[in-house]
């Protein structure tokens, strides 16, 4: 059964950080591209970062290009988003999503196109506030 599963989310202050995880099984990570993506009720789902499958590559929405980074670690199947310089406009739930690498994988990643990923996890809500 594939399975993407968000940690790491909680509550902090302005000017904080966490870091979230993605842990995937029933598949190996390594042939996906695998993105993060924010909804804040009321407000369309947002782009956050995707890191690509063949060579890592990251990519970032403009506000958080900066203070967010992207990882992989294959070797335990998962994903990481460090977000550092956390603001209030950061609150919403985390999802992170993938999609086995194709022709068009990369170009969703970069677009962080959210209606190109294949699988989605359940989410993690970030807080940020004082």
């Amino acid at each position: 059964q594939v399975q993407l599963v968000e940690s790491g989310g909680g509550s902090v202050q302005p000017g904080g950080s966490l870091r979230l995880s993605c842990a995937a099984s029933g598949f190996t990570l390594d042939y996906y591209v695998i993105a993060w993506f924010r909804q804040v009720p009321g407000k369309e789902r947002e782009g956050v970062s995707c890191i690509s499958a063949s060579d890592g590559r990251a990519y970032y929405a403009d506000s958080m290009k900066g203070r967010f980074t992207i990882s992989r670690d294959n070797a335990r199947n998962t994903v990481y988003l460090q977000m550092n310089g956390l603001n209030p406009e950061d609150t919403g739930v985390y999802f992170c999503a993938g999609r086995s690498q194709d022709y068009y994988s990369e170009d969703f990643c970069r677009k962080l196109n959210y209606n190109g990923m294949e699988y989605w996890g359940k989410g993690t809500r970030v807080t940020v506030s004082s």
